[in-house]
């Protein structure tokens, strides 16, 4: 497969990070991609890091894209969207790596279960991007009534078919967990499997902070999307969400 690959890179302050997410792109054994950094009005040097990038290797396939107004994550990818040329639509964030393979190996499974929809195995890295022993396997499919259960579809690991599954379906609300709203959107719409490749091939960096930080608004925000995104009952979104918090903690811990 030959196909342009889009990977899209919302950027907020990422300055200690960045360079070497590019890097990690940059290192794909699958060579046809574009890289879509969209700078959502960042207040600390990213901006520098990534201009100086492309004005010492003077890459063609890394586009820096600047939103005048800070506008969040789902907006920036948004913006990367409406600007991608390839078939296929990758997610990074500013602050994960992908091994080399990564791309390659995706692809690959990708034609091979003949999807519109792939995710694949991750390890939780520590602040210096070093993978931290955790991985996080995947089950071979997963349909929306899992999906509302289940926290396993990591952004960073994901990927689309464009011919498969329109482009215009796969804008992201501008929510609070926009990415998870999403999946859940195209899987309910599409009646559709996102399919699992159980290989770790992203390194999900996480600081010390998070790892016990903001479960409150964790659930917060889940349980909005399951009333106002899917407009499910009462009953309903208890039962999903004790699934999605036992399961979220099984994954940490």
């Amino acid at each position: 497969m030959t196909e342009l690959v889009s990977i899209i890179v919302p950027v907020y302050n990422a300055e200690k990070f960045i360079l070497r997410t590019i890097l990690c792109v940059e290192a794909q054994t699958y060579k046809n991609w574009e890289l879509l950094l969209v700078a959502d009005s960042c207040t600390d040097n990213t901006v520098q890091v990534i201009t100086d990038y492309l004005a010492q290797s003077g890459s063609e396939k890394v586009r820096l894209i600047l939103q005048e107004k800070n506008s969040g994550a789902a907006a920036a990818r948004n913006r990367g969207l409406s600007e991608a040329e390839g078939r296929f639509i990758a997610y990074l964030d500013a602050d994960d790596l992908w091994v080399p393979e990564k791309l390659e190996k995706t692809l690959r499974f990708l034609e091979e279960k003949d999807a519109g929809f792939v995710f694949t195995g991750y390890e939780f890295a520590d602040e210096s991007g070093e993978g931290t022993g955790k991985v996080v396997h995947v089950p071979e499919t997963i349909s929306y009534a899992q999906a509302l259960k289940n926290t396993t579809i990591f952004t960073s690991t994901v990927m689309f078919d464009t011919e498969k599954i329109a482009k215009a379906k796969l804008n992201m609300p501008e929510i609070k967990s926009e990415d998870t709203a999403l999946w859940w959107r195209v899987l309910r719409e599409e009646k559709c499997l996102a399919y699992g490749l159980d290989e770790n091939l992203v390194k999900y960096r996480r600081s010390g902070n998070t790892l016990s930080s903001n479960k409150v608004e964790a659930v917060r925000r889940i349980w909005n999307l399951y009333r106002r995104a899917e407009g499910l009952g009462v009953v309903n979104s208890l039962w999903n969400c004790l699934f999605w918090a036992v399961r979220a903690v099984k994954r940490r811990v």
